[in-house]
C-alpha cells in the first residue's frame, strides 16, 4: 500500500537543525502541513514564518523539550488546534555522547534515555488516538547502535535499543488498524550531532571527532526517510553497518564487537585505551 504525503499533517521533533530541519524542507516540498518542535523557538520560528510566507498557514512552530512530558503533550494539542488532525509523526530530537562507561556521570546516561527513549513516548502517547484515526505513520529515527551495542556510546546505545523495542512492540499492537511504525537506522549523518554530544561531564563535545564531509547529508536522509513512508516501509538502514551488522551479528558477533572497537579506537582522542 503506497502512502501519500501531500496535505498530511507531520510533526518534526528537533526540527531546528540536521536531520528534523531537512525533514521539514522536504515534506514541505512534498506538500505537507507541519508542526515544527524543538527547543531553540527562534530557529523554527523562522522556518515556519518562510513556510508561510506566501499568507497560507501550512506550518507552526511550537517550543518543545522533548524530555518533558507536559511539552510534548503540548506539541500535540497545538499540531490538533491548529490543523484538526495529525498524519505522521516524526521522533527525531536526540542527543549522543562520547565518553567511557567508568567515566561517565549517570547523569549523562539519565539525560539520554530522557531525551531519545522518553521523548519519543511521551509524543507517541499524545499523538497515538490521531494516528490511529487517520491510519498514520510513526516513525523512528535510531542508529546502529540501536542494534549493536557501541563503545563510548552507552547511554546512546541503551536509547536507541529501547526505542527499536518500543516501536517494534507498537508495530505489532496496531498491526490490524493499518498504522505504519517505521524504524530508520542512519549511518554517520552530517549534523551537528557529534559537536553537541555530551562527554562524561555532560557538557558538549564541541569538535566533531570524524570528516563530516564524507558523510551522508540529512537532506538525502530526509528524502529517503519520506520515500520510506511512501513505500509502507517497517525499517530502513542508510549504510553497509546497518546492513551487514544485524546479519554477522547473528552469527559471528565478536566479530562486530572486534570491528566496532577498532572502528571507535581510530577516532582522534578516542576514549578507547
Amino acid at each position: 500500500m503506497k502512502r501519500n504525503i501531500d496535505g498530511k499533517v507531520v510533526v518534526i521533533t528537533g526540527a531546528s537543525s540536521g536531520i528534523g530541519l531537512a525533514c521539514a524542507r522536504v515534506f514541505h516540498q512534498k506538500g505537507a502541513k507541519l508542526v515544527l518542535a524543538a527547543r531553540s523557538e527562534e530557529v523554527i520560528k523562522a522556518l515556519a514564518d518562510e513556510i508561510n510566507g506566501d499568507g497560507e498557514i501550512r506550518a507552526i512552530a511550537v517550543k518543545t523539550d522533548v524530555a518533558v512530558e507536559s511539552d510534548c503533550k503540548n506539541l500535540i494539542e497545538k499540531a490538533v488546534d491548529a490543523f484538526g488532525q495529525i498524519d505522521i509523526l516524526i521522533n527525531n530530537a536526540g542527543v549522543s555522547m562520547r565518553a567511557n562507561f567508568a567515566d561517565v556521570e549517570l547523569d549523562v546516561l539519565r539525560r539520554l534515555m530522557d531525551i531519545n527513549f522518553w521523548g519519543t513516548v511521551y509524543c507517541t502517547k499524545y499523538a497515538f488516538p490521531y494516528i490511529i484515526a487517520n491510519k498514520g505513520s510513526i516513525v523512528g529515527v535510531s542508529s546502529v547502535a540501536g542494534i549493536h551495542g557501541m563503545p563510548c556510546r552507552t547511554g546512546y546505545s541503551a536509547s536507541k535499543y529501547a526505542v527499536q523495542g518500543f516501536l517494534d512492540a507498537i508495530r505489532i499492537e496496531t498491526r490490524k488498524k493499518d498504522v505504519q511504525v517505521m524504524v530508520v537506522v542512519p549511518g554517520f549523518i552530517s549534523t551537528n550531532v557529534r559537536r553537541a554530544a555530551l562527554v562524561a561531564d555532560g557538557s558538549a563535545q564541541g569538535e566533531s571527532p570524524r570528516n563530516e564531509n564524507k558523510m551522508m547529508s540529512p537532506e538525502e536522509l530526509a528524502r529517503r526517510i519520506v520515500k520510506g513512508i511512501r513505500n509502507n516501509k517497517r525499517q530502513f538502514a542508510t549504510s553497509y553497518e546497518g546492513w551487514f551488522t544485524p546479519i554477522v551479528s547473528l552469527f559471528l558477533p565478536q566479530v562486530v564487537d572486534k570491528i566496532y572497537y577498532n572502528h571507535m579506537k581510530r577516532e582522534p582522542n578516542s576514549p578507547l585505551e
